[in-house]
């Protein structure tokens, strides 16, 4: 492959790295909003509890006490869908951090291979070139 067709390919896998983090930023930002979700549902859970203990204690009847339990079951099952929710995106964002950290490995292979074949280039260059010096060197040494 000569060395302009594997500079394509390095950009294209440099381009493909960029999406592929920029998906797995998305995927992180979208866990951390589900989390924040989370925290907010349990700590509403929490207050709407102590309030409800407190209306408890000061005496509420049987209606009203079934509608809190209610109004909590609720609660409850909001945070169980929100824990779910959250779960899958942090499956996701592992799956986005995978996907990134496989293709930066696959960009730096190509890049590696590109160095490598520059490096070639040089050192036959440097050798062509300490040839025609030598040869200059015997001409020179023939002349006189």
């Amino acid at each position: 492959m000569s060395q302009s067709q594997l500079q394509l390919v390095a950009d294209w896998e440099r381009q493909k790295e960029q999406k592929l983090s920029q998906d797995f930023q998305v995927a992180q930002h979208y866990a951390l909003e589900n989390k924040q979700k989370l925290s907010g549902l349990e700590n509403y859970r929490l207050d709407y509890l102590r309030q409800a203990q407190v209306k408890a204690k000061q005496g509420v009847g049987s209606q009203t006490f079934s509608q809190h339990q209610q109004f909590i079951g609720k609660l409850d099952k909001a945070c169980e869908l929100q824990m779910q929710n959250l779960n899958q995106a942090l499956v996701v964002a592992e799956q986005r951090k995978t996907q990134w950290l496989q293709q930066q490995r696959k960009r730096k292979a190509v890049e590696l291979l590109l160095d490598k074949q520059a490096l070639a280039k040089q050192k036959l260059e440097q050798k062509q070139e300490q040839m025609m010096l030598d040869e200059l060197s015997i001409q020179k040494f023939i002349r006189g």
